[in-house]
């Protein structure tokens, strides 16, 4: 047996809000579909961010433990070259 589908609460909009929704609706898409999508978009968003954060808080947590610190120029110089790799290998394409 399936899960039961529920209800979100009606949401109010000013009317301009709900004209540019349904002028970007796509072919056979429903406000209500959108709508579903946006919260599930905003939910996983939510969560990755809450990740990022924890994974964060978990390696400041690590690094004052061992008193192991990376300066910041070398992560910047890290990311500035990788960023440069992946800016050639999409040129080169």
């Amino acid at each position: 047996m399936g899960m039961k589908t529920a209800t979100f609460p009606p949401v109010r909009a000013a009317p301009e809000l709900r004209r540019k929704a349904e002028q970007v609706l796509r072919d056979g898409e429903s406000l209500s579909s959108f709508v579903e999508q946006a919260i599930q978009g905003a939910i996983e968003e939510r969560e990755v961010h809450a990740e990022f954060v924890r994974r964060g808080l978990a390696s400041g947590a690590a690094a004052r433990k061992s008193g192991r610190y990376v300066a910041s120029s070398v992560v910047l110089k890290k990311l500035e070259s990788r960023l440069g790799k992946a800016l050639r290998r999409r040129a080169a394409r």
